[in-house]
């Protein structure tokens, strides 16, 4: 009679130790590897705890739950996270014992120290290499023969980094790993890295801080004195279930794990093609995430809005309900039914991202994304009336703008999203949106509608003249360009720069000039939109808080000033002492100013019907 469960206590390097023909399997429903610098702090100090504590018992470290019904395969359903961490922890051990192998005295006094620190390294080779005695020589006297052993297969179709743990488990030392991992482009410093070598570099550094009896005394009670309650489990078809159940890491699994798991379960003879769709979508949303675009739950989200508006779901008797199931249960039980065809869904989904990476660099859409993060909820409901080569900026820019206005008055009330003059009317517009046979001039008439049937554009005069943070700042800009016709775009870097100068040690001298003298006035004029544009961040560090004339200069070649700028309002500036004869900016050109620019807003959102 086959086994059903059989549950083991287990140090963790019993637990580890494998036979040469058998290996650990991260399997194809698991998440990818999450655990971060956190986690591993909160180990590392459960470990030093213990240590301090000069604790006889053993400590626990948890239970994991492995899948044994293919031979010499043990698939772990729960605990891959602590499992795949234990081995990164070994690694930087090993490295560790490795370095102080090389220099450590070989004399009387430290010959204990060295035969405990050689008797860890010979367990540690054992474990990582799945090594003898003489393959243990063989390693040691020759690297080469390190590598190609596989003692953790990762299948996981949410995993963008597959063989980083085998690349840094194969290094010699830490600079060869360092070497050999994935860059993650566009990072700097440690983000540049994977959690699976940011890991293992926190705990090499850690163990490197360590005397060398500290070292040997941490890799003594971790490989004799951790433990894991292993449970072993014969009946695959379990697998599902435990693994959406079950979770003692404290870290809850994501809706696109639960979701992925089940279309993965789904997909019967198609798995394999199953498995790459969902690593090019994985992998694309990673790197829009990297971006601060969108990650894979805000394309599963998008893609729940867009069809519970085209089966006008939440449409009932000519109102609209506004209550968002979670993910979660809108998958896997209100529209279970999306998950019965893995292969369609993954063509919607690729569709989203696809297309998010073709336009998250329109002016438009980065202007629009600024303002709140239910936008994308909204223009992803509209783009994806369109196969991806068909986008471009123009067939986005009156929905784009649509949205902005209405974005850009929720910035200016006392009001939340979830208000009905905001969330209310979007998802009943939504329905609009996704459908291909509404025409966008429908849409502007309902946002026209709307817009002037709820405010007036006195009261929202009123709001941007007393506005002090800065987001209307690139409004203000994008419509100042498009009135002279000139190019809009920004950078992740541009900085708001003050007119005048907002603070710094010549602040007295500057009010002054200003012609204000209340400290509370002059903070309350200093921050209004008149005295603000936008500014590249490094012209902003070269005029510091010079004066207005100095900013404005054009004679001085070598010094940046606002000449040098790329945006409308900048460059207009160094026209402005010389038409009106000033060498100042005060409080009556920061009052003009911010006329001018509220009534440049205020005529964007009240649009006049054409």
């Amino acid at each position: 009679m086959a086994k059903n469960i059989e549950p083991n206590l287990k140090l963790i390097s019993g637990y580890l130790k494998l036979e040469k023909s058998a290996n650990f399997v991260i399997p194809n429903y698991q998440r990818g590897y999450s655990w971060n610098i956190t986690q591993c702090d909160k180990l590392w100090q459960d470990i030093e705890a213990f240590i301090e504590s000069s604790g006889k018992d053993e400590y626990f470290f948890g239970t994991i739950i492995v899948d044994c019904s293919e031979d010499n395969k043990f698939s772990l359903i729960d605990g891959q996270q602590r499992t795949t961490t234990f081995f990164l922890l070994l690694k930087a051990i090993l490295i560790n014992i490795l370095r102080v192998l090389k220099s450590i005295p070989h004399d009387e006094a430290s010959e204990a120290l060295e035969e405990g620190l050689k008797e860890n390294r010979n367990k540690i080779i054992g474990i990582l290499y799945k090594a003898d005695v003489e393959d243990r020589t063989e390693i040691l006297n020759d690297w080469e023969k390190a590598k190609g052993i596989i003692i953790l297969e990762n299948k996981s179709i949410n995993e963008l980094y597959d063989d980083e743990v085998q690349k840094i488990i194969e290094a010699r030392n830490f600079e060869v790993a360092e070497q050999n991992v994935r860059k993650i482009p566009r990072k700097q410093k440690d983000n540049k890295y994977t959690n699976q070598f940011r890991n293992f570099k926190y705990f090499y550094y850690k163990l490197k801080d360590k005397s060398d009896p500290q070292l040997n005394r941490f890799a003594n009670v971790f490989l004799e004195k951790c433990q894991i309650i292993e449970i072993r489990s014969w009946q695959i078809e379990q697998a599902i279930t435990m693994f959406n159940s079950l979770n003692s890491t404290g870290m809850p699994l994501s809706d696109a794990d639960i979701i992925s798991a089940q279309l993965y379960s789904n997909a019967g003879n198609n798995k394999e093609e199953f498995i790459k769709q969902w690593k090019d979508i994985n992998k694309l949303a990673s790197e829009l995430n990297t971006q601060k675009v969108v990650d894979i739950d805000a394309i599963l989200m998008q893609f729940m809005y867009i069809n519970r508006a085209y089966q006008k779901e939440y449409l009932k008797n000519n109102s609209v309900d506004v209550t968002v199931p979670g993910l979660r249960r809108y998958y896997t039980d209100i529209r279970k039914e999306l998950l019965d065809e893995p292969l369609v869904l993954c063509n919607k989904l690729m569709k989203i991202a696809q297309t998010w990476e073709e336009i998250k660099d329109f002016p438009i859409v980065k202007l629009l994304m600024k303002f709140n993060e239910n936008v994308n909820l909204y223009l992803s409901g509209y783009f994806y009336r369109y196969e991806t080569t068909e986008i471009t900026e123009e067939n986005l820019l009156d929905v784009c703008e649509c949205l902005l206005r209405l974005f850009t008055i929720l910035e200016l009330v006392d009001a939340g999203y979830s208000s009905k003059n905001f969330k209310t009317f979007l998802f009943g517009e939504n329905i609009k949106l996704v459908d291909k046979n509404i025409s966008v001039c429908n849409i502007k008439k309902d946002f026209n509608e709307h817009i002037c049937n709820n405010w007036t554009e006195e009261s929202i005069a009123e709001a941007i003249s007393e506005y002090d943070k800065n987001i209307l700042v690139y409004l203000n800009e994008y419509l100042y360009a498009k009135s002279k016709d000139s190019k809009f775009d920004f950078t992740e870097n541009v900085n708001i720069e003050h007119i005048m100068p907002a603070s710094g040690h010549d602040i007295i001298t500057i009010r002054q000039d200003a012609g204000i003298a209340d400290k509370d006035e002059f903070d309350n004029i200093v921050n209004k939109i008149g005295n603000k544009i936008l500014l590249e961040e490094d012209i902003n560090k070269s005029i510091g808080r010079e004066w207005f004339k100095t900013k404005t200069q054009s004679s001085i070649k070598d010094k940046s000033g606002y000449k040098d700028s790329r945006y409308a309002i900048a460059l207009h500036l160094t026209k402005y002492p010389t038409k009106y004869l000033k060498t100042t900016w005060g409080k009556d050109d920061i009052a003009t100013a911010t006329g001018k620019a509220t009534k440049r807003i205020v005529e964007f959102i009240f649009q006049k019907e054409s």
